[in-house]
């Protein structure tokens, strides 16, 4: 059997099985018991939310209950070791995003797993990050934020470190060839906050999470991180519409499992995320959070994963990030 160049790399980086199985006698009766939804950061965030309404779906088809567990801390890490040296047999799944995978492995010095240990089902959604500074700045536009950033520098805030905020104001500085000094904080509502409240010039932080202080008049926003613009605030412009594409990010949310699960079982996960994702209420539930529906499974899924990692890569080499 022939396997291309990219099957390949993407096989060894996420464990992705080349062929397809033959179906065996057991799976036709999956699930048969409980299964286990873990979002490996904390609850009520897109992650969180996406199990939940997954998992109602399996539940209302399959008559078996699912069971969502938060995993949170090292930046994903403990919740997706806890699911790769679960049973491959498609009874736990890992929510979450996509830094677990393509960020952490550079710059954690030891990982209790291997991104090989896990195989995605699904690239489930994607959302861009807005950027945002205290009023007290001036910054009207993000050309603005720039200009000090090379002249005084700035400091901004994220989740945490290795989190997406972290993740972008490294691209920035690196990118803009700005100075800015990155003050992690546990979890976006604190980073949000911090922005909030002056404590920090800016962040480049959850849309959804910034909107409603954007509207308040606390926050100004200055661009999307997204390669489009926010359904939810359709005025704000993209970081390529002013001419800064290479500070374009979209964080990917990720569902995936062992790596040795049952190609079968994949496949009868993949047709239930799809189906459950793309009811018209859970579509307007995704368009009110800011999330865009990818839908990308099997190679495509893996390949995007792998083009996020070779990027992150390149970024935490040439800035030096690392975890705090």
């Amino acid at each position: 059997m022939n396997v291309s160049t990219t099957q390949r790399r993407t096989a060894l980086f996420f464990g992705l099985a080349a062929c397809a199985l033959a179906m065996p006698a057991w799976s036709q009766n999956y699930p048969s018991k409980p299964i286990k939804f873990v979002s490996n950061f904390p609850a009520g965030g897109p992650a969180d939310f996406l199990a939940r309404s997954v998992g109602e779906f399996i539940t209302t088809q399959t008559k078996q209950p699912v069971v969502v567990e938060n995993k949170p801390g090292a930046g994903g890490n403990i919740g997706a070791d806890f699911v790769a040296k679960s049973p491959a047999d498609g009874y736990t799944v890992l929510f979450g995003i996509d830094t677990t995978f393509t960020v952490n492995p550079y710059i954690y010095k030891s990982m209790a797993f291997k991104p090989a240990d896990l195989r995605p089902i699904m690239v489930m959604v994607s959302s861009g990050l807005l950027v945002g500074a205290h009023p007290s700045t001036g910054f009207k536009t993000l050309k603005d934020l720039i200009a000090q950033g090379k002249s005084k520098g700035l400091n901004f805030s994220s989740a945490g470190s290795g989190s997406p905020g972290h993740l972008a104001a490294e691209i920035f500085m690196d990118a803009a060839k700005i100075k800015i000094q990155h003050i992690p904080y546990k979890g976006n509502a604190p980073a949000v906050a911090a922005v909030v409240a002056g404590e920090v010039d800016a962040g480049v932080l959850a849309t959804p999470g910034m909107l409603p202080h954007v509207k308040a008049g606390k926050v100004n926003a200055l661009a999307v991180t997204s390669r489009q613009r926010s359904r939810s605030a359709p005025d704000i412009p993209t970081v390529a519409e002013v001419g800064l594409k290479d500070l374009e990010l979209e964080v990917l949310y990720v569902a995936m499992v062992p790596a040795a699960t049952p190609e079968p079982v994949v496949q009868l996960l993949q047709k239930a995320f799809s189906d459950a994702l793309k009811r018209p209420d859970t579509q307007t539930q995704l368009a009110g959070m800011d999330l865009f529906y990818e839908g990308l499974t099997g190679q495509d899924a893996a390949k995007r994963l792998t083009d996020q990692s070779q990027r992150y890569d390149r970024v935490v080499k040439s800035t030096g990030m690392k975890v705090d």
